[in-house]
């Protein structure tokens, strides 16, 4: 199967980038797969689908593993249907056209590693939903902690997106100071939270 999905992978790259779509920097991705390979979860929550590529990513990691990815724009989610068949991955990719925060609302299964990588402004909410479902000892991994030197202040030229940057670095100080998670930011990519649930 890993074959039949590499130009697949090739195809979404060049997609996103024609496409002004956000996917996963390399080194990040590459970071997110070593750590499924360490974890080795069996369920996967990822929030934030957008065409099917760190979803379909972290599937062909390994080759029991099921994901639950939500995505609430329209035309990302049926691109990601797409891709997802495309990567012969339906039967372990199950992709929900929601808003995050309605669908993590009435959530009540259980994960063993969940992926966030959605609105930047929403992330604290979404940790605080999901928290009861993500079991002792699974992993929540948060991308774009650092956003594109917002958060640090070398970059200042947006005012909405300094803002944003604020509410990101309010978020990760609480993250790091939760009382029920071991947290480390890593440098990696665009940044990269890594929680721990203790």
């Amino acid at each position: 199967m890993g074959n039949k999905s590499l130009p697949v992978i090739d195809m979404m790259e060049k997609y996103a980038q024609e496409h002004h779509i956000p996917i996963m920097e390399k080194d990040g991705i590459e970071l997110l797969k070593q750590l499924i390979r360490l974890h080795q979860p069996k369920q996967i929550l990822e929030v934030g689908t957008a065409i099917g590529y760190s979803a379909i990513q972290m599937a062909l990691t390994l080759p029991n593993l099921h994901i639950t990815s939500i995505e609430k724009d329209e035309n990302r989610y049926n691109e990601a249907i797409k891709n997802v068949d495309e990567a012969g991955l339906s039967q372990r990719i199950k992709l929900v056209l929601a808003d995050a925060s309605d669908y993590l609302e009435e959530l009540d299964e259980s994960y063993d590693f969940v992926f966030i990588d959605a609105a930047k402004g929403q992330y604290q909410r979404y940790f605080e939903q999901i928290h009861p479902c993500l079991v002792t000892g699974g992993l929540m991994v948060i991308d774009n902690v650092l956003f594109k030197g917002y958060v640090s202040k070398e970059v200042q030229d947006k005012d909405r997106l300094v803002k944003l940057g604020e509410k990101i670095n309010r978020f990760n100080k609480w993250l790091i100071q939760h009382q029920e998670y071991d947290t480390t930011i890593l440098e990696t990519g665009d940044g990269v939270a890594l929680a721990l649930k203790r």
